[in-house]
């Protein structure tokens, strides 16, 4: 049916207010899975050091005489580690008009640009701990070695010419296999959990790609799947595993290599940030009709014993 003649409608008119909702609405996702998981701690220098200790062998002969005196054995000494902070950065810059004019969804549009700037940062920071195979390094730009750089005892490998970090000091970086890789299946993963029980860890943490967490789900230790008979819901998801060595959690992580399994024992990882650096918004002096901010962190990662996680490496993700 067509308007009325003469009737005045709103192609026409020139008066009438926007219609733009205060809400502003995001779909990128800023859930950092690993370093929501893990501790933090303070650092006091660019190289952050701290000391593992290992014990002598159990002995199944260890039977003295009465009255007997002993001779001195070799003290095994700490070992030193460390990892060199890396400074990570964001940068936000409005115009004068921009603060000053009325905005929807936001009052104030500096602090809105440094929020935004700041879950870009995080999202930064889970990508370089836990995606990315880097050693340490203290060149400028000075780098901390990631999390595939320390984890070299308990592992699962497959491809071509795969090879674990040559030290679990942060000093190299994994070898990725080539070629064919392999299914992420359970024979693996149970594999990879026998190795840490024996070696002493106690992993309570699984991390996953997208296509390894569904395959994850069809393992026979998984949490079982529940159906909700009333409110006609299956939950087919699973975010447990209940292994020979205790019950683990399963998470996904968007910003870890695709390719791998992280198997973790999370009280022995933390980040460590440099006093006064975590996540810190600096002043920059403006150069003109702009405010300007540098949103940063100065940070490492934390490896205390490695032996007490794993990895489930060179899977297929698709």
């Amino acid at each position: 049916m067509a308007i009325p003649t003469n009737a005045f409608a709103t192609g026409s008119a020139v008066g009438n207010r926007e219609d733009l909702s205060d809400i502003i609405y995001r779909i990128d996702p800023t859930d950092t899975p690993l370093m929501s998981a893990i501790e933090t701690e303070k650092a006091a220098a660019v190289n952050h050091e701290w000391q593992t200790q290992a014990l002598a062998a159990a002995s199944g002969s260890n039977a003295q005489s009465e009255g007997s005196d002993f001779a001195a054995v070799a003290v095994t000494p700490t070992v030193r580690l460390g990892n060199i902070a890396q400074i990570s950065s964001k940068y936000a810059q409005v115009t004068g008009t921009q603060q000053a004019v009325k905005h929807a969804g936001r009052a104030n549009e500096m602090a809105y640009q440094e929020m935004l700037k700041g879950l870009e940062l995080k999202r930064d920071m889970e990508t370089i701990l836990f995606g990315t195979n880097q050693a340490k390094a203290s060149t400028d730009p000075r780098n901390c070695a990631s999390i595939l750089s320390w984890i070299k005892t308990n592992t699962s490998k497959a491809g071509t010419s795969p090879a674990d970090p040559s030290a679990a000091d942060g000093t190299g970086t994994r070898t990725d296999g080539t070629g064919t890789l392999a299914a992420f299946t359970e024979t693996r993963l149970k594999t990879v959990l026998s190795s840490i029980w024996t070696n002493g860890g106690k992993p309570n943490l699984i991390s996953t790609g997208a296509f390894n967490k569904q395959a994850f789900s069809t393992f026979t230790g998984r949490s079982t799947p529940m159906e909700e008979a009333a409110s006609k819901k299956i939950t087919a998801s699973v975010d447990a595993y209940e292994s020979d060595f205790g019950k683990l959690k399963v998470v996904p992580d968007r910003f870890q290599r695709a390719r791998d399994v992280l198997v973790l024992e999370t009280a022995k990882w933390a980040v460590a940030y440099l006093n006064g650096r975590k996540f810190v918004s600096v002043y920059v002096a403006p150069t003109g009709d702009s405010q300007k901010r540098q949103i940063l962190s100065e940070y490492t990662l934390v490896a205390r014993n490695e032996k007490a996680s794993g990895g489930v490496f060179d899977n297929t993700s698709s």
